[in-house]
């Protein structure tokens, strides 16, 4: 979580996801996507950091919604 908000403090864009780190910080595991998420988001907010939809950043890098692919 502090290199994310790191990158963020330099103007980069963001992501979390357990495929890229287990933890939450120091000791504390995660158990989910969702719940890294909502504790970036948390932490960007409280330094005044716009959160993007997720229609929003779908659209900032060009890929489809649900809506628009053919699952099988």
């Amino acid at each position: 979580m502090p290199l994310v908000t790191q990158a963020a403090l330099m103007g980069g864009n963001v992501r979390v996801g357990l495929e890229d780190a287990l933890s939450l910080g120091r000791g504390r595991l995660a158990t989910s996507n969702a719940e890294q998420v909502r504790t970036i988001r948390a932490v960007l907010e409280s330094l005044g950091f716009d959160i993007a939809s997720p229609a929003e950043a779908r659209a900032m890098l060009g890929l489809k919604g649900r809506d628009q692919v053919r699952l099988l």
